[in-house]
């Protein structure tokens, strides 16, 4: 699926299969805020996007998902180097899921992140 925001901060959605999915993106000097570390909303956008993509893989034809709320926390700094998200779904009901998102940099755990993602279909535009 075509993502431009996150072709925008050159995030990859590596791997999404049966509600989990392993996303990347290395950092470049346009993702560090000015004391030389990735900003907030860079890993933010990384579990978001991750959390989003796992959940995709549990939806019916004609079934979208949207953001309710995340809570995230940073861990360590990170100023380099490739940081990779593992997501996990945790719940699966009808209209909500709610997934965990661990951020790890050469293995090592900067951040996680937990999330909860409204299922719906979209009503059509009338005419």
């Amino acid at each position: 699926m075509k993502h431009p925001f996150a072709d925008l901060i050159d995030l990859r959605v590596d791997h999404s299969h049966e509600g989990s999915s392993t996303s990347t993106l290395t950092v470049r000097q346009e993702h560090l805020n000015p004391h030389g570390v990735v900003h907030g909303a860079v890993l933010y956008a990384l579990a978001d996007t991750g959390m989003g993509a796992a959940v995709y893989t549990t939806l019916e034809p004609g079934d979208i998902c949207a953001t309710i709320e995340i809570k995230i926390n940073y861990f360590k700094p990170v100023s380099a180097g490739v940081v990779t998200c593992k997501t996990v779904l945790i719940n699966r009901g009808k209209t909500v899921a709610n997934l965990d998102s661990k951020l790890y940099v050469d293995n090592v755990l900067v951040g996680q992140a937990n999330g909860n993602y409204a299922i719906f279909r979209p009503r059509r535009a009338e005419t």
